[in-house]
């Protein structure tokens, strides 16, 4: 399997990036037992009249604004504060064992994996050489590294500046003195990833921000030389070619704001910075990855640089201004619910924990807030709106069709018998970049909210790494809202995070395309066409040069059940009519979960987790001539 992974990613990378490769292979080398130490990060000193002290990483403008917060936001700190005093943490779908208060912060803590119980290397490993893509012995790396993002620390630090909690700060002392003995430069696995190694810098500059003025000399020299450790690693091993993806977004925005906080901001990683998101931001406002979440998250690491570069005189052009306005009102199109696209890992830069469905739509707020523009309502108690401020107005999101044509999206919002509905269209690209890792092979698959409430979904992501089967069950195109021929992918799965011979999608005219990912094994192009109609949408499939037996799929939201009758099934929620399907013949079979991918149907409501939903499948022959299924919403 190993060796098959990288005999599929050699295929994925242009001559330069081999060299590429080769040249980082051996600067790892080099690296290991050279540049290791905490000795060698020593954390920047000030020379006082008095004494010489270590120099505290701030970021212009933060500790004003959230010392200014509404008491939804107070309220929603304290909470989070507290869950962290009592010994609780949760992310991804999962909750890690309670902890003594008494002693919050083990050593064993960082290398600890909630699903398996098992312990990841640590000091004793070089983080280069830790196997974490093909090991999956002991679990998914998601979430280790979740917890080594020290983001929680963040709420700490924040009820340290507005209340003085004694306990937050010596919690805070304690988590940092455990992560820094538990966690050398540049052993174990909380080293093994440049994005993970930028996401926590951006955490310790944050806390520094917010509460360094009461940190003890100890946890200031410590937060200093892993801040120094960070500063020498991102640009060491940058994700580079085809990996160039919201990873380097992350660590230039590492070291981005590691400049600044240091008072020198860094112009060249500016420009690099700044460039990186013209390129994942596309002019329409959609994300070059295909995924709304990776865009959202991409988003926020640029606008907290944003945000800081304008506190601190020097504020970004109005190129930058103008391209995440135009991705915020991307997702202002999307609608309520927004629907879950591509993968989605629940990456966050500001947060307080937990679950964040809305995530998307505060990032769009956010950004609302900080150019002082109309836009969605901010969730109450948001840090992110206490950081970068509140839409002037709420906006109201375009009637009608609205088509992100370089993105390869398109959105019909209006009423269907009565019911606010929004349906999307993709027609867009698997991916970004050649390995187009966050994609999935969705192409020509449609999703509909009534009301908004989810009726037809997207299954969403549930696991990568540990994921197996169903890794590649959640992004295949047999699990979408789209035409499969004899269970093949669209595009061809070649790692958890590669895809190869890509689907192309042609955009023929509003809700009308095409995609060639059937061509090479059964020489048809696969044709789709959306009409509204005020009552529902006919849905026409046709296959372009020749015909054959095809199954149409449509994946149900997990609170919807359905009934069979003839050719037509019906949908419903606790017994009321939600919409019925007609198909062009009673050959319709539906299934729900199961112990294996396959036939039966599910959802992943969030990373993690994975729930039974009802699996509409229509098995017939389709030729050029085409089929038509026809959706009706209940009145």
């Amino acid at each position: 399997m190993k060796l098959g992974w990288y005999i599929n990613r050699l295929r994925s990378m242009e001559p330069a990036e081999v060299l590429h490769r080769l040249g980082e292979a051996a600067k790892q080398r080099i690296s290991k037992g050279r540049h290791e130490g905490w000795a060698r990060y020593p954390a920047p000193q000030t020379l006082t009249t008095l004494t010489t002290l270590t120099t505290l990483p701030t970021l212009p403008g933060l500790r004003d604004r959230l010392a200014g917060a509404d008491e939804a936001t107070r309220t929603a700190i304290a909470a989070a504060a507290a869950n962290t005093l009592a010994g609780r943490f949760s992310a991804l779908g999962r909750d890690w064992p309670a902890r003594n208060p008494a002693e919050l912060f083990p050593q064993t803590l960082w290398r600890f994996d909630p699903v398996t119980s098992g312990a990841w290397p640590g000091p004793e490993a070089y983080a280069l050489e830790i196997d974490f893509r093909h090991d999956g012995s002991r679990g998914d790396i998601k979430y280790v590294w979740e917890l080594n993002r020290l983001q929680w620390l963040v709420p700490l630090a924040a009820e340290v500046l507005l209340t003085d909690n004694a306990g937050a700060l010596a919690a805070i002392e304690a988590a940092i003195a455990s992560w820094h003995a538990a966690n050398p430069p540049f052993r174990g696995v909380a080293w093994a990833s440049g994005i993970e190694v930028a996401l926590r810098a951006i955490s310790l500059i944050v806390v520094a921000s917010l509460a360094g003025d009461s940190l003890s000399p100890g946890a200031r020299r410590m937060i200093g030389e892993i801040l120094a450790a960070s500063r020498f690693w991102l640009p060491r091993f940058p994700s580079k070619f085809s990996s160039a993806n919201n990873h380097l977004v992350a660590e230039l925005a590492g070291e981005y704001l590691i400049g600044l906080a240091y008072g020198t901001e860094p112009p060249a990683t500016r420009a690099a910075l700044i460039a990186e998101i013209d390129r994942q931001i596309l002019a329409d406002g959609s994300g070059a990855e295909q995924t709304p979440t990776y865009a959202a998250f991409t988003v926020e690491l640029a606008l907290l640089c944003a945000f800081a570069a304008r506190a601190a005189g020097v504020p970004f052009p109005e190129s930058f201004d103008n391209r995440i306005s135009a991705f915020a009102s991307f997702i202002d199109s999307l609608g309520e619910p927004p629907p879950a696209l591509g993968d989605d890992d629940e990456g966050r830069v500001l947060t307080l924990g937990g679950d964040e469905p809305g995530y998307i739509g505060f990032i769009a707020s956010a950004i609302a807030g900080f150019l002082g523009i109309p836009g969605m309502t901010p969730a109450p108690g948001d840090l992110r709106s206490a950081i970068f401020g509140q839409p002037s107005a709420v906006s109201t999101p375009p009637d009608g069709l609205t088509t992100f044509s370089d993105g390869g999206l398109t959105v019909w919002r209006g009423s269907l018998a009565g019911h606010a509905a929004t349906l999307s269209f993709d027609h867009g690209p698997l991916g970004y970049l050649s390995i187009a890792a966050h994609g999935h092979a969705d192409a020509l698959s449609v999703t509909l909210a009534l009301d908004g409430q989810p009726v037809l979904v997207d299954p969403g992501t549930y696991l990568y790494g540990s994921g197996g089967a169903w890794r590649d069950w959640f992004r295949g195109t047999p699990a979408h809202n789209t035409l499969t021929l004899y269970g093949h992918n669209q595009s061809r799965i070649s790692g958890a995070f590669n895809w190869s011979d890509k689907a192309s999608a042609l955009w023929l005219g509003p809700l009308h395309a095409s995609h060639d990912g059937y061509v090479k094994a059964f020489g048809v192009t696969h044709e789709r066409r959306i009409a509204p109609g005020p009552d529902g949408f006919a849905i026409t499939d046709k296959l372009n040069g020749g015909t054959e037996e095809a199954e149409l799929v449509f994946q149900l939201a997990g609170d919807l059940d359905t009934r069979i009758d003839g050719d037509t099934v019906l949908v419903q929620r606790a017994g009321a009519p939600v919409l019925t399907l007609r198909f062009p013949s009673p050959a319709i079979a539906v299934a729900r979960g199961g112990d294996t991918p396959g036939p039966g149907g599910w959802v992943a409501p969030r990373f993690g987790e994975k729930l039974p939903a009802d699996r509409i499948v229509w098995r017939g022959n389709i030729g050029p001539d085409g089929v038509v299924t026809r959706i009706s919403v209940a009145k």
